[in-house]
């Protein structure tokens, strides 16, 4: 026989959704100001002078165009199409993109880390100015890094090929990438 305890009211405190608003892109939207935002699979989002004070998270086989934002949280991408970052964009948090496609990240500040893991298509990341480290492992399609500053570390560890490019300076600069 099973025996049925009653909920308490912590746990259903706990299963109460979260306050913050999620607005699902599939097209373009232009200088509003947004909770957390979501591109959904095999979907095209494109952001031009967008405001969010929560996360942008990219679902598996979409596409992100971001130019001119100000997001106080992450940039997320797993199994991401195409991400490009570009127009002196913001982020407070990290830009994560692992086991997409390709990406391109040019003239961001990220308060957080820039993290590219086990991407297939080419990369590239331009003039970035980073508070964390710049994090570049395990890509396959060619990664382009130059004239990037980060407060911490530039890490690069078993892309094949191996990064190229110059101009960059950090903490220090690691493994493959130590003459970039």
């Amino acid at each position: 026989m099973k025996t049925v305890l009653p909920l308490s009211a912590a746990m259903l405190i706990a299963a109460a959704p979260a306050s913050a608003e999620e607005f699902v892109c599939t097209g373009k939207v232009g200088a509003v100001y947004l909770d957390n935002i979501f591109v959904p699979d095999g979907r095209t989002c494109r952001l031009d002078g967008t405001r969010a004070k929560g996360n942008i998270v990219v679902g598996t086989g979409a596409a992100l165009y971001a130019r001119s934002v100000s997001i106080n949280g992450n940039l997320q991408g797993e199994g991401t199409e195409y991400v490009r970052v570009y127009g002196q964009s913001t982020f407070g948090g990290s830009i994560q993109l692992v086991q997409g496609v390709a990406a391109s990240i040019e003239r961001a500040r990220v308060n957080g880390d820039i993290l590219l893991d086990e991407n297939v298509g080419p990369l590239n990341a331009d003039r970035n100015v980073v508070g964390g480290d710049m994090q570049v492992f395990q890509n396959m399609g060619g990664v382009t890094l130059t004239n990037n500053r980060m407060n911490g570390n530039l890490q690069c560890k078993e892309n094949i090929p191996a990064p190229t490019g110059s101009g960059n300076r950090a903490a220090s600069k690691e493994d493959q990438c130590s003459r970039l």
